[in-house]
């Protein structure tokens, strides 16, 4: 036994020295790199791809250098980077993702899987609270019960128990995080942890933002719908105009945010016009977050989710943007030739309700374990996860790679085999009766826009 607690000792003290050493060099890169950004910055990206533990994380660094150096958009993302940001929001950030997300946690992940024989994604999405100050419409969170919370001690031992397994990531949502009175507090205790928080951005004052650019491992990702008009709709009277103070509030401090957009067939053209792109940047959005409607949770409007033609338009689009835009961009639904499929169902990600439920993704709510009850390692090991990562990607055409809107029977069959059990009442509804028959002529209708697009791409 005391060999055991020794040799594990060691291993903990050497991986601290390796992230201490790491994060102490690489602080000192970031700082140089502000006297000349344009001729530094790759030859960052050039030490990086030489010291990256697995090719695919070289060939992807090697591709950002190439972007960088090629696109003046992209050169204007990262040099504002050295130019805005707080500098040590900048460095705790890059620090706890460079260092201990892409260097230090993958090898540990692979050590795990290799002695375990169980896949461990690269994030997880967590609700600390299901309580919030709004009541938007259509939310895909809004049939769970309304308060249901995890005790800061249960989420703390997640946090612990996701870096002993390699996550250093971590996503929150709810409800609203930014409610629950422990978050900021967490954040701290995990300051070795990066964190990207989705939120209404209501809760941003200036305690708030202070207390975001002294911790600097939160990116806050603010929710919105387009213009005032459009937000106000949805999310309540002044709620855009709060979003955007917030936003000041957080440019002025120099931390880093983003924006999460839930696009529909009345909005699609809106929020990603030239104008409205233009809008957040200048705001001091450095990242967009894309999530197509989908018809789940609060009273489902199948006439939100967008048309087939409407989905095609994003797959130019969103590239468009991408190319002359000084803004990160992800389009979930449209985005499976990146990412090789869906990412869910613990292949890159899953996710924790308030309830300690561990669902697959945050829009398909079933479940077959709670986290109150097992460890994070015995979760990741569930049916349901293995059904999911069995058959993904679900499609060879990676413009489909969902199994709610794009492969429907695919969930119908995963759901019956694992024996999962619906998370909130209606959450089924995804499966049959009005909304299943819709999905599956809707799924039906893309396959034929999306087998055409990807037939062209093939060719080139």
């Amino acid at each position: 036994m005391s060999g055991s607690v020794e040799t594990t000792g060691s291993k903990l003290n050497f991986s601290f020295a390796k992230r201490y050493i790491g994060e102490s060099v690489l602080r000192q890169l970031l700082n140089y790199l502000e006297g000349n950004p344009d001729t530094n910055i790759p030859r960052l990206f050039r030490i990086l791809e030489t010291i990256a533990p697995f090719p695919h994380y070289r060939e992807m660094l090697r591709n950002v250098r190439n972007y960088y150096e090629q696109n003046p958009a992209i050169r204007t993302y990262f040099n504002s980077i050295f130019n805005e940001i707080d500098r040590e929001v900048r460095n705790k950030l890059m620090c706890n993702f460079v260092i201990n997300t892409m260097m230090l946690s993958a090898s540990r992940r692979k050590q795990v899987e290799k002695e375990e024989g169980i896949h461990i994604p690269y994030t997880i999405l967590i609700d600390p609270t299901s309580a919030c100050n709004l009541k938007c419409a259509g939310c895909w969170a809004g049939e769970y019960a309304k308060h249901d919370q995890l005790e800061p001690e249960l989420l703390d031992r997640i946090l612990s128990e996701a870096k002993d397994l390699g996550i250093y990531a971590v996503v929150m949502s709810g409800g609203e995080p930014f409610v629950y009175p422990h978050l900021l507090d967490i954040a701290e205790k995990h300051n070795d942890m990066a964190f990207m928080i989705y939120t209404n951005g209501t809760r941003i004052d200036d305690r708030v933002a202070d207390r975001l650019q002294l911790l600097g491992n939160i990116a806050p990702a603010i929710s919105l719908e387009g213009w005032e008009e459009a937000t106000d709709k949805r999310r309540g009277k002044g709620v855009f105009k709060k979003i955007t103070e917030a936003m000041d509030r957080l440019k002025e401090r120099g931390v880093v945010f983003g924006a999460s957009i839930t696009v529909t067939r009345h909005n699609v053209e809106e929020v990603t016009s030239d104008e409205f792109i233009d809008f957040l940047v200048d705001k001091g959005v450095r990242f967009l977050w894309s999530f197509h409607y989908i018809p789940i949770g609060r009273q489902p409007d199948l006439d939100l989710m967008i048309l087939p033609e409407q989905r095609a338009y994003l797959v130019e689009r969103v590239e468009e943007i991408r190319k002359s835009k000084p803004i990160a961009v992800a389009d979930f639904w449209n985005d499976g030739r990146l990412t090789d499929g869906c990412i869910a169902g613990g292949k890159s990600y899953f996710h924790i309700t308030a309830r300690g439920d561990v669902e697959p993704c945050a829009f398909v709510h079933f479940a077959v374990d709670n986290i109150k009850e097992k460890s994070l390692k015995e979760v990741l090991n569930n049916p349901l996860f293995a059904e999911y990562q069995r058959r993904q990607p679900f499609s060879e055409n990676l413009l489909r790679p969902c199994p709610i809107i794009d492969n429907p029977e695919a969930l119908r069959e995963m759901v019956a085999k694992s024996g999962a059990r619906p998370t909130h009442p209606g959450a089924d509804t995804v499966l049959s009766g009005e909304i299943g028959d819709f999905l599956d002529k809707r799924s039906a209708a893309w396959k034929e826009v999306a087998d055409s697009i990807w037939a062209a791409r093939k060719q080139n």
